[in-house]
């Protein structure tokens, strides 16, 4: 039989090589059981407040001793025998704690356990994304006031538009991130404790408990909330918290997907271009074939992890949709895998964006050639509305100037020559009275309309509010090491 080795046993990638240690921990068996632990001391503490006289001090001490040294050899041996995950780590957690073993997990039932932990790791999940966010639109709100001014070619069906700036284009970017940073802090805002509720989420257990005392019932609901961090409990569920909590927030982690693949894809025809670069380290290889290339192999990694999590934030939905009354346990193994891996996808992705904004190249003067290319047939307009206003006869130049414009379309297409029609507008007798103001008409700064006041404004009165705001997660050295 094969050894156990992390070499002949498969790894997810998503732990492997692309999530961060800091999510891959939140998502792990350690923290987990751990959190499972502080679950059942604050049951048990707020049960010996509220006066269960069952439960001594000296149980909940030696609860503590152990709250963070599993025993997962133990745990593990009682799964194979019990079938049941909560109940094998009861029974691991009862040999280390003799004492405390009758109380533990006193009138709950596996959800308290399952449940709690997961809205906890989805709240601290959260956090962990929301402080990448703000990083990520810190590092681009330098890049858009850099290059506010700096006039490129704009596009849409990816054929040419009109000028823009670089600065413009990137506050595009920025706004698409801002609207997920407003979409999580939604979320967390949002998010809140299933409490202690019972088998079905009647509490019938800890009205027995309590002899029927709802006042206790609902304080011990209050006590455990606080204990565990949060600040309201859900105030109806069944034996779970409605799984439509999944759903949003992993459709909420998808539209973090949605504005990196744009960026992504932005970058890549950008590479392409050869107007702006991702990072490209000093000894790496763009192709084991082709050595001269440098592929945006980081942008092309954002957006197939996208893809993955666009995909795979229907799971969540058809999860939520698919439960019987209080609750049926198909919703188990597909949450298991569904939630961890949206969480890691999304970061890995996001630790590939940081790394990007915050060291991508720009070439000004490829961005300059490009524009200068296509420029001429961008101001046939202007040139046309300053010959008028200069006596001409707006038909016939009209008519004038679009033959010219036919024909230095048809040199560049068909001959592969240059862009020759402000040349042959300025040959023309007809426009003669503007010929002096040709080089002013086609000055591209003139061309972006109120692209740099746009960026300014936008940079000033929406992005650097927000920084200021949570200037806490703001780490100017945060670029994530990358594996390949």
């Amino acid at each position: 039989m094969p050894s156990t080795n992390r070499y002949n046993t498969y790894q997810s990638p998503l732990s492997e090589r692309y999530a961060s240690k800091e999510m891959c921990a939140l998502f792990s068996d350690q923290y987990k059981f751990s959190t499972w632990r502080r679950l059942w001391i604050a049951l048990a503490e707020a049960q010996q407040e509220l006066g269960v006289g069952v439960i001594t001090s000296d149980q909940i001490d030696e609860m503590r001793h152990f709250q963070d040294t599993i025993n997962f050899d133990v745990a593990r041996e009682y799964e194979r025998k019990l079938r049941h995950d909560v109940m094998s780590h009861i029974h691991a957690y009862g040999e280390q704690c003799p004492n405390a073993r009758p109380i533990i997990h006193l009138g709950a039932t596996s959800a308290y356990v399952q449940d709690n932990t997961e809205l906890i790791q989805m709240r601290e999940g959260l956090r962990i994304i929301f402080a990448k966010l703000v990083n990520i639109v810190s590092a681009l709100s330098g890049q858009a006031i850099k290059y506010k001014d700096l006039a490129t070619l704009s596009f849409t069906h990816f054929q040419p538009a009109q000028p823009t700036t670089l600065g413009k284009r990137v506050c595009l970017w920025i706004q698409d991130y801002i609207f997920d940073i407003e979409e999580i802090e939604l979320r967390i805002r949002g998010l809140r404790f299933h409490g202690v509720k019972g088998t079905t989420g009647t509490q019938a257990s800890f009205m027995a408990l309590f002899h029927n005392d709802t006042e206790k019932v609902k304080g011990l609901d209050e006590l455990v909330t606080k204990k565990m961090g949060f600040d309201g409990y859900y105030p109806v569920t069944g034996q779970t918290y409605s799984r439509k909590i999944d759903s949003q927030i992993v459709f909420s982690l998808a539209g973090i997907a949605q504005s990196s693949q744009k960026f992504s894809n932005d970058m890549r025809l950008l590479q392409h271009l050869k107007e702006v670069e991702e990072p490209f380290e000093e000894e790496q290889i763009g192709s084991s074939a082709m050595a001269y290339k440098r592929n945006p192999m980081r942008c092309e990694r954002i957006a197939a992890l996208a893809r993955y999590v666009l995909c795979n934030c229907l799971n969540p939905a058809f999860t939520a949709a698919s439960q019987w009354f209080e609750r049926t346990l198909d919703d188990s193994a597909n949450k298991r895998i569904a939630v961890p891996e949206a969480f890691l996808a999304i970061d890995g992705i996001l630790n590939i964006v940081l790394n990007v904004v915050s060291g991508f190249s720009v070439y000004p003067s490829v961005i300059s050639r490009h524009l200068a290319e296509e420029l001429p047939f961008m101001v046939t307009e202007n040139i046309l509305m300053e010959a008028v206003n200069a006596g001409g006869d707006r038909q016939e130049l009209h008519e004038k100037i679009r033959r010219h414009a036919m024909e230095a379309a048809r040199r560049v297409k068909e001959e592969g020559s240059k862009n020759d029609l402000l040349e042959r507008v300025a040959q023309d007798p007809s426009f003669s009275p503007i010929k002096s103001k040709l080089k002013k008409i086609t000055d591209p700064v003139r061309l972006v309309g109120r692209a740099p006041q746009q960026v300014e404004e936008f940079i000033s009165q929406v992005v650097n509010p927000l920084l200021k705001r949570n200037n806490k997660h703001i780490d100017k050295k945060f670029i994530p090491e990358l594996v390949v």
